[in-house]
């Protein structure tokens, strides 16, 4: 019989700690797995996404068992679900013995888009993060976070200018707390309506003359873009908390333009 037989391991991570310090958040980071993503024209997506996963750490524990996130993560389906990601988060506080837990999936979600004049179809893809929180108390909350490429033309340069305006692509960014289920793409759309206009992955001549026109006719400065976005976030039912944030990468300077509205309605109902 081998020593490992007959003398226990200790369980270090499991050890009192007398510093008295609590920690917020601790566990594993980027570890890939397979999941589907529901689509609202009734498919399914199967992607891969890289996922963050923590527990609050009383000031009275050592450490938590990093290896029972990933044991946690492999014990769902080969490949997750939205419905299996929110019962992951509740198992893990669980079975970590936790009283406050934190799961981020971000996956790229893929949108097929018909041009405007052509219609000629191509995907367009979208950075998407959904995140699970259970906070003290045993209050859960999801947010889902997109990042959604679009056009901005600047209103002074058209204004000023005698010929033409400067434009760029702008990155938006919106993180929505949610309390019913939002389709991804109806957050796209959303946030793509408030741009000056919205790109595509292919587009005809036609297409071109349309895209370049229609910013031309929809100036917005970055400030612009942030509010109209938070006013389609403000009037929405289903969403309780967001942040949306705009970064516009110039093309007549060398920095970007940035602006970001965040808003708590549970806090600041007005």
């Amino acid at each position: 019989m081998s020593t490992c037989d007959t003398v226990a391991i200790p369980d270090v991570q499991g050890f009192a700690d007398t510093r008295q310090l609590a920690i917020n958040k601790v566990g594993i980071k980027s570890i890939r797995h397979p999941m589907k993503i529901a689509e609202k024209a009734g498919g399914v997506q199967h992607t891969i996404a890289s996922f963050n996963m923590y527990v609050g750490l009383p000031h009275n524990f050592k450490g938590t068992h990093m290896s029972r996130f990933v044991e946690i993560l492999n014990s769902h389906e080969k490949e997750l679900t939205v419905e299996a990601f929110r019962i992951m988060l509740r198992e893990m506080v669980e079975k970590l013995e936790a009283e406050t837990g934190h799961v981020e999936m971000t996956f790229p979600y893929f949108v097929n888009k018909a041009a405007p004049v052509s219609g000629v179809q191509s995907l367009m893809d979208y950075e998407v993060t959904f995140i699970g929180e259970i906070r003290t108390g045993g209050k859960e909350h999801f947010t889902m976070r997109v990042a959604v490429a679009a056009t901005s033309l600047c209103p002074c340069s058209k204004k000023i200018s005698e010929r033409g305006a400067h434009n760029q692509r702008s990155l938006i960014t919106v993180s929505a707390r949610t309390t019913e289920t939002v389709w991804i793409e109806d957050l796209v759309q959303l946030v793509e309506s408030q741009a000056s206009c919205e790109v595509w992955g292919l587009l005809k001549r036609p297409d071109e003359k349309y895209v370049t026109e229609r910013a031309y006719d929809n100036p917005k400065f970055v400030e612009d873009i942030v509010r109209d976005i938070a006013g389609k976030l403000n009037a929405h039912p289903h969403i309780e908390a967001y942040a949306v944030e705009s970064e516009n990468f110039e093309s007549i300077h060398n920095h970007s333009a940035y602006a970001i509205i965040e808003r708590d309605k549970l806090v600041d109902p007005v």
